[in-house]
């Protein structure tokens, strides 16, 4: 065909460029075989070390639960501690306390103890009984019971019934603490078989949800009941708090007081029971609950009053018993390793002065002072030298120069500096106008002072009760107006507002502006101390504690003894209030890790609880229970930013959510529980107002109090707007002028200059500005807690 192509042979596309180079990239049979063996034996051989690891983890584990066993049942551990919570006021304890002593004890003729050992079930226990209605005591209960059994009766007819309200808020608040093993007694049940299965069945339905997922029901109006029971928790691993098994504890079998020939005010207090969780030593230092921190004089480890393989014709502890104990030996402590109390950093007044000046200062300001004296002043015509002695010389004001106008002080981050004011007035105006501020600086003091601590009402001893109701009324008023317009004030009229809010600054962002932590402290920052690193210094105190544990020194107190403990230096009203609180609360003496007696900023994880109805204001005074440890703060309240360096102060804790309590307390390494309670004015026993847990320690927290003044627009025009009643003079508004404005509607703008002699101002947005708008200025100064008048309730 006229004008096709040749048709051309292209060449076949392959892998590979010929054929004798096909067959090089295959493995032979033999080299096939090698390679399987090698890979099977490899994995085998990780196979077998995976195996060999997993049963020596087993093996490890088994190991641990043999050893807590035996730790927990064994001859040398001390009883298990048992409470009795009644779930209802109905519901009597006192008698099921008393069965299971009488069944635990062999000895019946003699008057039952609350600590018993009985060599039929090989167990040494102590029964408590809750008291219904004493909050304290039960809690104190909770913190030290390896087992809490909920006493149900099986008479009532609902839920509500089965639990009333101090029982469901007494659950709440262990829940807090950490509840260790738990179980329900039931009891009342009906004799009739089929009814008391029926009976059980509806009160478990009831109560199920209430408790742990682990929490067993068991029916206790007979002997044989609690035979059951017993068989059962003889052999339990019993599960306890993480927070109770970091340091040594000790429940107090009985309390004395030996009082100090040398000072009146102090005494020798005297602790004996079982030393529990891990030894202690008596170069430690102790917290005795509600009382404070000490240092230990002696130890005398004394022969068990009830062993379980009793000798004697009974097995119950008795007051006798404890006084006639034989002591086996006593540990004094060592003054060379023996830890101080230390509590409060001593600082140096003069640490941040300069040195004393040298000879050649000295003879420059000499010089300076002559040609002062030569230099020649303008003086008015006629004036005598008498009179020129008494005109004041305005050339050290020359000297240190004229301050700039504050329409510049303003910062890279926005920041409000004070550092001057507008103009050059004259000599009799500057000194008319510092006798003023002078004047306004006393009231500023004391209504700065009012800001601040506004939440601390007046003694109640001094105030009748229309005071204290009046005061409670303000309070509430000051709460819901707080919930509803949040951190806005008034512009005081009689105070110039640069000197009202002189403490505060505006900040350009409040996510990223930079605010120096080290400006500005207070004096008490002088009495605290600060971790370099907190986590690092946590993590060696915890493993020199395990090492002192392992090594198994001569100065301690084994798990499991029994001892007497001579806590030195204890006042002498503290002691007297221990010994009266003993007959109802048991009174627990704590090991203090390294360094917790010092004093530091704490921040807690904190909630307002359920049950507590009245406004809870930064800066009242709290009774913190944390841990065993129980001390009196004054916190203020913040938000948990996580993006920001910065937190906002909260004048209330408000109810449903989570804030964040700063206060001045001794140092405590978390996890630890938190229950806040606080005095009601008028009432004996304090209620609790919050729980949650340690969070941190860190004094450079940045907490800053946010103050929001308003304003309203008077005349809008476009992008313009005057804008009236946010201050009252001129010089308030240039002295503010370099601060961001905003409004509630979402616009943002500039002050641009006074208008007027009452404080007008005009500003400029960045968006038509709404005659029913209102305009707002943000301003922030940093906030600290308060220090605390008496730091532990037993004190008061």
């Amino acid at each position: 065909m006229g004008g096709s192509r040749a048709q051309v042979n292209k060449p076949h596309k392959t892998r590979f460029s010929s054929k004798s180079s096909r067959n090089i990239h295959k493995i032979s049979q033999k080299d096939k075989n090698r390679i399987a063996k090698s890979n099977r034996n490899v994995t085998q051989g990780a196979r077998a070390a995976r195996l060999q690891r997993s049963k020596m983890l087993r093996e490890q584990k088994k190991e641990a639960l043999l050893k807590e066993k035996r730790a927990s049942s064994g001859s040398a551990s001390p009883p298990r501690v048992i409470l009795l919570f009644p779930l209802s006021a109905s519901v009597n304890v006192s008698s099921l306390a008393e069965d299971i002593l009488r069944l635990l004890s062999a000895d019946v003729s003699r008057a039952l103890s609350s600590t018993v050992a009985s060599s039929e079930y090989k167990l040494r226990a102590t029964v408590l009984h809750a008291p219904h209605g004493d909050l304290l005591s039960c809690m104190e209960m909770a913190k030290v019971a390896d087992l809490i059994a909920f006493v149900a009766s099986a008479t009532e007819q609902s839920t509500c019934d089965y639990i009333d309200s101090f029982g469901s808020q007494c659950l709440s608040v262990f829940r807090s603490l950490g509840l260790p093993s738990t179980v329900v007694f039931i009891r009342d049940l009906p004799t009739e078989l089929k009814r008391q299965n029926d009976a059980k069945k509806i009160v478990t339905c009831s109560l199920t949800s209430e408790f742990p997922e682990d929490c067993k029901f068991y029916p206790a109006d007979t002997k044989d009941d609690l035979h059951k029971f017993m068989w059962l928790f003889k052999e339990q691993r019993l599960t306890t708090p993480h927070w109770r098994n970091q340091r040594p504890y000790l429940i107090a079998q009985k309390v004395d007081m030996v009082p100090d020939d040398s000072s009146p005010e102090k005494c020798t207090l005297l602790l004996t029971g079982y030393t529990r969780a891990h030894s202690l030593s008596v170069n430690q230092l102790v917290h005795v609950s509600g009382a404070g921190d000490f240092q230990l004089s002696r130890i005398d480890i004394m022969k068990d009053p009830i062993p379980l393989n009793a000798r004697k014709d009974h097995n119950a502890m008795d007051s006798d018993d404890i006084e006639d104990a034989e002591i086996i030996r006593s540990l004094a402590p060592d003054p060379s390793s023996l830890e101080p109390l230390l509590v409060e950093n001593v600082p140096d007044p003069l640490a941040g002065e300069q040195t004393w000046p040298t000879e050649a200062e000295m003879a420059e300001a000499e010089r300076n002072q002559k040609q002062k004296r030569l230099r020649k002043r303008a003086l008015p015509r006629g004036t005598s030298e008498y009179q020129a002695a008494w005109i004041v010389d305005d050339t050290d004001g020359e000297d240190s120069g004229v301050e700039n106008d504050g329409d510049d002080d303003e910062d890279d981050d926005g920041m409000l500096l004070d550092e001057g004011e507008s103009g050059c007035p004259s000599q009799e105006d500057t000194n008319n106008r510092d006798f003023e501020e002078d004047q306004a600086s006393l009231h500023l003091r004391d209504s700065d002072e009012e800001t601040e601590n506004d939440s601390v009402m007046m003694e109640g001893d001094n105030m009748t009760r229309e005071q204290i109701e009046d005061e409670i009324k303000k309070i509430k008023e000051a709460h819901a107006e707080d919930e509803e317009f949040p951190d806005e004030v008034d512009t005081p009229l009689d105070v110039p507002a640069r000197k009202r809010f002189a403490k505060y600054r505006g900040l350009k962002s409040f996510r990223t502006s930079s605010w120096d932590p080290k400006e500005s402290l207070p004096p008490e920052y002088a009495r605290i101390f600060a971790f370099d690193s907190f986590a690092r210094t946590q993590k060696h105190v915890v493993v020199k504690a395990l090492k002192v544990e392992q090594e198994g020194r001569d100065d301690c107190a084994p798990v499991g003894s029994f001892a007497r403990f001579y806590i030195k230096e204890v006042p002498f009203h503290a002691a007297s209030n221990l010994c009266a609180a003993s007959r109802t609360a048991p009174i627990v003496l704590c090991g203090l890790l390294q360094h917790e007696s010092k004093m530091s900023v704490l921040h807690f994880s904190i909630k307002k609880h359920d049950s507590y109805d009245a406004p809870i204001k930064s800066k009242e005074e709290l009774i913190f229970h944390v841990g065993f440890r129980q001390f009196v703060a004054r916190p203020i309240f913040s938000t948990d930013n996580i993006n920001s360096d910065k937190h906002k102060m909260e004048r209330f804790l408000h109810a449903g959510r989570f804030s964040i309590a700063s206060i001045y307390a001794p140092i405590s390494f978390p996890p630890l529980p938190l229950i806040a309670l606080k005095n009601a004015a008028g009432a004996g026993t304090p209620a609790v107002a919050a729980v949650g847990s340690l969070r941190s320690i860190d004094p450079d927290r940045i907490i800053l109090k946010k103050i929001i003044l308003t304003g309203y627009p008077q005349r809008v025009s476009k992008l313009k707007a005057t804008v009236r009643y946010m201050f009252h003079n001129p010089e308030d508004v240039r002295w503010f002028k370099p601060v961001e404005v905003w409004t509630k509607c979402g616009r943002r703008g500039r002050v641009k200059e006074p208008i007027g002699t009452h404080g007008g101002m005009k500003c400029i947005f960045n968006g038509g500005l709404q005659q029913h708008d209102t305009v707002c200025m943000s301003l922030y100064k940093r906030a600290y807690p308060k220090w605390p008048e008496h730091r532990f309730p037993a004190n008061v």
